[in-house]
């Protein structure tokens, strides 16, 4: 503990002096950095193929009904984009969240796996999750410290930084939650056969679609593509397409609070108040006052 206690403490001060306010990309390929001093509305996005860390503070996590907290030393890794509804729970202008975010590329997981260790034997249910969670032991912490490190020492990073995400994704692999991101290199994996629907989901997500087009783009039959989507993502692709439009709808009332319908039709609803409806049954609040609530969060 005392171990995982001091990493903790060592990456906390490389990020504290490189992380500016919000979530943003680093000097580093594949890192992200997030600092937030406030407590946060919950707000939603997209998750991909990654690994995070929390260093400090507190957030909670919403997917699907499924709600989840975090704090520092625990981590998450995401096999395939998952949308999530994330809120800041423990944070302030001192002692602020800290969190580091690293990209997982699946054709690197692919070589990784020529030399990995056999997996274990387990249950269907849970090679399927796209989602793991965890605490992060002191070799995950210590290879996580290295790589955060090369921000003090850019001259360092292209030669080093290939070899600490390699030991980073060896970690994962080897460890409690490795077929996760097994998953992400394996072409021939449920995930794999799923991720052209979910890509399509994604970037239509304003459009309608039959289960069986869905299907026939993960080269399934109906049955198939219904038990796997569900395991691998806990929704269904209609509760999945959902999560998305609200999540953008959100996004544009941002800017254009006065025109909720006008949103609503943008990401595909057809009708005003199944938008408001279903708006208001995830956030909370009806779209307009949601609006109006961020904002004003927002500008404080």
């Amino acid at each position: 503990m005392a171990r995982q206690t001091q990493a903790l403490a060592r990456i906390c001060d490389v990020i504290s002096r490189h992380a500016q306010e919000g979530r943003a990309p680093t000097a580093l390929p594949r890192v992200r950095l997030e600092r937030v001093s406030a407590l946060t509305p919950p707000a939603g996005e997209t998750l991909g193929p990654s690994v995070s860390l929390v260093v400090q503070g507190t957030v909670r996590t919403v997917l699907c009904e499924k709600t989840s907290y975090y704090g520092a030393g625990e981590f998450v890794v995401a096999s395939v984009g998952l949308p999530v509804t994330c809120a800041v729970t423990g944070a302030n202008k001192v002692q602020p969240y800290l969190a580091i975010s690293i990209s997982l590329q699946p054709a690197i997981v692919s070589e990784m796996l020529l030399a990995a260790p056999a997996p274990r034997q387990t249950t269907v249910s849970s090679v399927a999750q796209a989602l793991a969670t965890g605490i992060a032991d002191p070799d995950l912490l210590d290879v996580v410290e290295r790589l955060t490190r090369l921000l003090d020492r850019p001259a360092d990073a292209a030669g080093l930084q290939p070899l600490y995400e390699r030991e980073l994704l060896w970690r994962l692999i080897t460890g409690k939650h490795g077929q996760t991101v097994r998953q992400i290199g394996l072409p021939d994996s449920h995930l794999s056969q799923l991720s052209h629907a979910i890509s399509w989901i994604r970037t239509h997500y304003d459009q309608p679609f039959s289960v069986e087009e869905l299907a026939a783009r993960a080269s399934m039959s109906v049955t198939s593509f219904h038990r796997h989507f569900r395991a691998i993502t806990q929704m269904t692709p209609l509760q999945y397409q959902k999560h998305l439009r609200l999540h953008e709808a959100r996004t544009r009332l941002l800017a254009h609070a006065d025109d909720v319908a006008g949103v609503g039709y943008a990401v595909g609803y057809g009708s005003p108040s199944q938008f408001s409806r279903e708006y208001r049954r995830m956030f909370g609040a009806p779209p307009r006052n949601d609006a109006a609530h961020l904002r004003e969060t927002s500008a404080t």
